[in-house]
């Protein structure tokens, strides 16, 4: 398939501060394009929306380009107030929004969403220091990813989301609760209390202390966890678990609380009362 159009770029495309490229397998996807290169049939049919707010108007064009040969039904907005209007309109299965945009930022924008909606959110940022990585997810982002960035991770990343998002409503039982100690997590109203107290969590850290809870005093693999929570395969130097491992240690010992989730160096995590038992 030819640049231009709704066509991929074939070699990458400039966007004034990084060149992005699709592999030749991406190239080579097999979907069928109408004239205006959306899917077509049983593909157009199973399409997840996703959603894209960035007021970058090339990064955002090639973005809807490279999703939209991916199989995916794209709509786009180039200002914050439109893309909050557009995901509280009508939901989509995944949200991407880019973290500078001047009339609302991203963070703003997730924390607004977030309170009506359970939505998987991609926060796209130039900012790469953990504290900054810590408050894009403390906003309720569940995943980020820096600038500049492969269409293909992209890609992988947003998938990823989706099964997780998609294995977590099926797999979720409606009256689960689990208990460890004074610690109480209720599945079907999406709460946390500890000694009676109720915990705020994010989406993401609402599902990692699932995985622990449902396994109890046993050691989780970093990769493990990875898979379970994110379900992407994420690099060895990416510290998303060990960000969201401190949100919930902080959380969970509010107020001098002891310790719940210990570290098992060079392996990953355990859940369990204090580190000798």
């Amino acid at each position: 398939m030819p640049c231009g159009g709704d066509a991929p770029p074939a070699c990458g495309l400039a966007t004034g501060w990084a060149v992005y490229a699709l592999s030749d397998s991406q190239r080579h996807t097999p979907l069928r394009y109408t004239e205006r290169g959306q899917p077509t049939g049983r593909e157009a049919a199973t399409a997840a929306r996703i959603l894209v707010i960035d007021d970058d108007p090339k990064l955002l064009d090639m973005v809807r380009r490279a999703l939209v040969y991916e199989g995916f039904d794209v709509q786009t907005a180039t200002s914050g107030a439109q893309g909050l209007q557009m995901a509280q309109d009508a939901v989509p299965d995944v949200l991407i929004l880019d973290w500078m945009i001047p009339d609302l930022d991203g963070l703003a924008i997730c924390r607004r969403v977030r309170e009506s909606a359970d939505v998987p959110i991609l926060m796209l940022t130039a900012r790469d220091a953990v504290e900054d990585r810590v408050t894009g997810l403390e906003a309720g982002a569940d995943d980020y990813l820096v600038k500049p960035f492969a269409l293909e991770e992209l890609v992988a990343r947003i998938r990823a989301l989706l099964r997780r998002h998609r294995h977590e409503a099926a797999a979720m039982q409606p009256n689960e609760v689990l208990r460890h100690g004074d610690l109480v997590l209720d599945s079907a109203a999406r709460e946390v209390r500890r000694a009676g107290q109720l915990i705020t969590l994010s989406t993401t850290e609402f599902e990692l202390l699932r995985l622990f809870m449902l396994n109890p005093r046993r050691v989780l693999p970093r990769e493990l966890i990875m898979e379970r929570v994110w379900g992407y395969d994420f690099d060895g130097e990416s510290n998303v678990l060990e960000v969201y491992v401190g949100y919930l240690r902080r959380k969970l010992e509010q107020g001098g609380r002891s310790r719940l989730i210990h570290t098992v160096r060079g392996v990953g995590y355990v859940l369990r009362e204090d580190a000798e038992s």
